[in-house]
């Protein structure tokens, strides 16, 4: 045990002197005199896990070589589809079959050109008070949800236990508001009531109601683990808000990855423009149909594999971004503010761990593609025990990987690591301090998931209530107070996914802090050390004394 001022000092990942506390506790053993040498252990046996501050060589380098030759495929195959593009392709229907050439040709007596200018002004003359009171909406919700996520993060720092307990009770009114606001509006309108009989109103009247009384039981099972949700949340919103550079770093990220997105879009939509004009029978009888070249269908394919990769790479990209962020401010002594911690991440995340995120990214799309899949399987209901057996082993796989991605893009953060070194030591680190591997609170998830829904709902009603009062749209009031409903939802579930992944990385630096017998943040390791033990291991053994 060092120090504070050891302890705060930039330490390698790869200090292996005598001082350090081996990564694997083992008993210790006596060497007997004139014993020979024995082989070097695994280095890794020996690792002092710290934040890494100094230079991070390059890691799993293949897999960014690997996302840099396919974005280069789909923007060069893109930018040819753009330049060899056949603009026949919007005159299809001015094309007829001539018998002398058994040809397409083209009809020189038709235009086009007004007909379609005909339609566009049609469409855009429709619809405009609607379209401008739902513009008008969402333009304001989208202003309003800055100073709203604002405060829910003051609030939950401050009054983390007063948000929670007010909260919950709007947990099972409003679910109960909605249910019997439909009933009797449904009730009372009479095509409604004609259209859905009475038993069946009441059939699903009774059937929300079970779900209601669901939640509720679920909260009275889990009210034990509420007290300590609440102060987990309390700690993370802290951390946030110490870091509150992150709420400009990580949507400006998003949106670099619609700018990203753009182009292969565009791609997209001229490579439907690459074929010809052709001469197809159908009962006898030839007519101009569109046939698409060869490689278009294997494009599409490309861009959409490469979009769903970059997306799923960007979003491990804002995860390393936030752990990076927060692991320096958590590693800093309490007088003292880290320096260019965003900047620092952000240059380990695209730079020497970029293979890491690119592996990461591709195992999550590589799951969440094959879950889709068998999910598909079994809405398709196919009879067979080799299908049933084949359904559950991939299940098992899946579950084995997001077991093993679960905290390794945060100890990569904090580390700099490899992407497979850093998921055996997450394991390793979690195991010998008797900490679940599979711990994030899902409670606190689901309060946070609550806090917002409940948000958005009153947020919901007011838009309604003031466009009934302000405006004669009637039913269509409700659409756009839905919509604004699903905006600013949209962007609380933003914070909330920024303030799990705080969670976690607070979880794995109190693991680095347990297993290093130190105490860099109090207030953490008196809301954390309450969490229950793994029942993987053995019983607890004594608590580190926290450094004074």
């Amino acid at each position: 045990m060092g120090s504070s001022e050891e302890a705060n000092k930039p330490a390698s990942l790869y200090d292996s002197s005598s001082q350090s506390q081996p990564l694997l506790l083992k008993p210790p053993s006596i060497e007997e005199p004139n014993q020979p040498d024995e082989p070097e252990s695994d280095p890794t046996q020996y690792l002092q896990i710290s934040y890494n501050y100094g230079p991070r060589p390059f890691k799993d380098l293949p897999f960014v070589i690997f996302f840099v030759f396919v974005v280069l495929c789909t923007f060069g195959f893109g930018i040819f589809s753009v330049f060899h593009k056949n603009s026949n392709y919007s005159n299809l229907s001015s094309y007829k079959y001539d018998l002398n050439s058994n040809s397409c040709v083209r009809n020189s007596t038709f235009n086009g050109f007004y007909e379609s200018r005909f339609d566009f002004y049609a469409l855009s003359s429709s619809g405009s008070v609607f379209l401008k009171s739902l513009i008008w909406t969402l333009v304001v919700t989208l202003i309003l949800s800055v100073p709203i996520c604002f405060l829910l993060l003051l609030s939950l720092k401050h009054y983390t236990k007063q948000i929670v307990y007010v909260s919950l009770p709007f947990f099972v009114v409003i679910p109960i508001f909605f249910n019997v606001y439909w009933f009797v509006a449904c009730t009372v309108s009479s095509s409604c009531s004609d259209a859905f009989p009475l038993v069946y109103r009441i059939l699903v009247l009774v059937f929300v109601f079970l779900i209601i009384g669901i939640i509720v039981w679920i909260f009275v099972a889990n009210w034990h683990r509420i007290e300590l949700t609440v102060k987990i949340i309390g700690v993370a919103s802290d951390a946030l808000s110490k870091n509150l550079g992150l709420f400009v770093v990580i949507p400006l990220l998003t949106l670099g990855l619609v700018v990203y997105y753009a182009p292969i879009v565009v791609f997209l939509v001229f490579a439907r423009l690459n074929g010809k004009i052709v001469p197809k029978e159908s009962n006898g009888e030839y007519k101009c149909v569109w046939k698409q070249d060869s490689w278009v269908p294997a494009y599409y394919t490309l861009a959409i594999l490469t979009m769903l990769w970059s997306l799923t790479i960007m979003v491990e990209a804002q995860v390393y971004v936030i752990s990076g962020t927060v692991a320096q401010w958590y590693f800093t002594k309490e007088d003292a503010k880290p320096r260019r911690s965003i900047r620092s991440s952000l240059r380990h995340a695209f730079g020497p761990s970029s293979g890491t995120v690119c592996l990461s990214g591709l195992l999550i799309c590589v799951v969440r593609f094959v879950r889709a899949i068998v999910d598909s399987a079994r809405q398709e209901d196919v009879p067979g025990m080799v299908n049933l057996v084949l359904r559950c082993c991939v299940k098992a796989l899946l579950s084995a990987v997001d077991f093993l991605n679960k905290f390794t893009i945060n100890f990569a953060a904090i580390t700099g690591e490899a992407y497979c070194t850093s998921a055996r030591m997450t394991y390793e680190l979690l195991k010998r301090n008797l900490l679940s591997a599979v711990f994030v609170e899902t409670v606190s998830t689901r309060l946070l998931a609550g806090i917002i829904f409940v948000l958005s709902a009153i947020y919901a009603i007011v838009v309604c209530a003031i466009l009934k009062g302000a405006s004669s749209m009637g039913v269509y009031s409700y659409v756009v107070a839905v919509l604004a409903w699903a905006l600013l939802i949209i962007v609380l579930g933003f914070f909330v996914h920024v303030l799990d992944n705080v969670i976690e990385t607070v979880y794995v630096c109190y693991a680095i802090d347990r297993d290093r017998g130190e105490v860099y943040r109090t207030e953490v390791h008196e809301v954390y050390s309450q969490l229950p033990i793994s029942r993987n291991h053995r019983p607890p053994i004594a608590p580190i004394a926290p450094v004074v």
